[in-house]
């Protein structure tokens, strides 16, 4: 059987693969750009972007808008399709909105919360706007309070599971019993709303997988439950095109099963990443000393945190281990060297193909 082609909206995809948004500064323009070029939908991450430059005299609000602004025309600039992920919990969030409407991305993937004021801020705009949701009961609340306060529905939905990276919609207890909740049943739930409330207005709503998808075999196990793609985060970073540092890749690869472990982060939610000698010290209680500068996080409280948590991943992504530390999704261990987007994605074909999909891409 022929893999069919993922589409959202206007946006169509030849592979049904959207790599997962990853900040502080991890997915930028070189990361989105080599998976949008290699079939599939490049995703920059929006947090942190205005930091990585320099520019701290300029407002908060004002250097995150124009570092976005940059990196999204870095990409559309060699005519390729980019998403950008932008988390709800930021206090910037509608800042960064309309930057993407107004530089025409194709998609804004949304999450860290429910993105149930996206719309308003999007107004009338082509993007494509994409909840991303933990459950059936969460994509019911989006596509009810869409339609009663602006008369739309999401252009697709992306669920993600219990192994995901980073902060992650679920409590503590949760993820430490993942296996009463695997994507695989969260899927068929969220597939269940999404089908429902297409069918009632006339239009399809794709459900994208993400969270613990490592193979093409995996991508064909959920293409075959009926979502219509995935999202990868993890095997990203360990690219040559990805925009963290070599350092950053390298505690990927260096990495056991026994060092990826959830924390309690600042920002009051559960987080999934690679332990280190500073990850220790923090979850002892030991405080660095900072002042948060950046009041980024609605959800953040900086006189109660042990560390700016934009500030250790920005650290890491720059290579600074010794105060920082790297966000992960469940299967980064079984990372073991650095490839090529195009390397990656060619291998991903080759799982789908063994599995009985057929697609022209190499």
């Amino acid at each position: 059987m022929h893999l069919p082609k993922l589409v959202i909206g206007k946006l169509t995809l030849d592979l049904p693969i959207i790599q997962g948004g990853m900040g502080v500064g991890v997915s930028r323009a070189g990361l989105a750009a080599a998976v949008s070029a290699a079939g599939g939908l490049g995703v920059i991450a929006s947090v942190g972007l205005g930091e990585l430059e320099g520019e701290i005299t300029r407002p908060y609000i004002e250097r995150s808008r124009e570092s976005l602004r940059k990196e999204i025309r870095k990409v559309k600039d060699q005519g390729l399709p980019v998403g950008v992920n932008i988390m709800v919990a930021l206090t910037n969030y509608g800042s960064l909105v309309e930057v993407c409407v107004e530089e025409k991305v194709d998609a804004i993937i949304s999450g860290a919360g429910l993105p149930l004021r996206l719309p308003g801020y999007a107004k009338d705009s082509s993007t494509s706007l994409i909840p991303i949701v933990s459950s059936g009961r969460a994509t019911d609340i989006v596509c009810k309070t869409w339609l009663s306060k602006y008369n739309r529905l999401p252009d697709a939905f992306v669920v993600e599971g219990p192994m995901a990276g980073g902060h992650l919609g679920f409590k503590f207890d949760e993820l430490e019993n993942e296996k009463e909740k695997p994507l695989e049943t969260l899927v068929q739930d969220v597939l269940a709303v999404a089908e429902s409330y297409g069918k009632a207005h006339g239009k399809k709503i794709p459900v994208i997988a993400a969270g613990g998808i490592y193979t093409g075999q995996d991508i064909a196990r959920f293409l075959r439950l009926g979502a219509s793609g995935v999202q990868m985060g993890t095997r990203f970073v360990a690219t040559h095109e990805c925009d963290a540092s070599i350092e950053y890749k390298q505690a990927f690869i260096n990495s056991s099963e026994k060092d990826v472990i959830i924390i309690h982060s600042p920002v009051g939610m559960p987080a999934r990443v690679i332990n280190n000698a500073f990850v220790e010290r923090s979850q002892r209680g030991v405080k660095s000393k900072f002042t948060c500068t950046y009041k980024c996080l609605i959800t953040c409280h900086a006189k109660d945190a042990n560390y700016c948590i934009a500030e250790v991943l920005l650290n890491a992504c720059k290579g600074d281990f010794r105060d920082g530390f790297a966000m992960c999704g469940k299967n980064a261990y079984k990372i073991d060297k650095i490839v090529s987007v195009k390397e990656l994605m060619g291998e991903l074909v080759a799982g789908l193909r063994s599995e009985g999909y057929e697609t022209s891409r190499a």
